[in-house]
């Protein structure tokens, strides 16, 4: 089943780069980036859309970053919560157990 596993994960990097050579070759028009407050030089359109590509992801991550960071730290609060309900209730089953005759 591993071995299914990972010839199905090959299969999709291949296509995957395939399709990202394809998109590089078919893309080569050099064109220049206006920013409105500054213009890029010149560089084939595939680069520029790989580039957004790129600073939009890591924008993405970033901008989830402060979810991820609060969601975890709520974690780890309700963790440390769970062990002290846990070690009170171990306690309070001890107590029962010394005060049965």
């Amino acid at each position: 089943m591993r071995w299914l596993k990972g010839l199905i994960l090959a299969i999709i990097l291949l296509v995957v780069l395939l399709v990202g050579i394809l998109f590089a070759v078919n893309n080569q028009q050099a064109i220049p980036l206006n920013l409105i407050w500054i213009e890029l030089p010149p560089a084939s359109l595939s680069l520029w859309l790989l580039a957004s590509l790129a600073v939009g992801v890591l924008m993405g991550m970033l901008a989830m970053s402060g979810v991820y960071l609060r969601l975890r730290a709520l974690l780890t609060r309700a963790q440390r919560h769970n062990q002290q309900q846990r070690k009170e209730l171990d306690k309070l089953r001890i107590q029962e157990m010394k005060e049965l005759p």
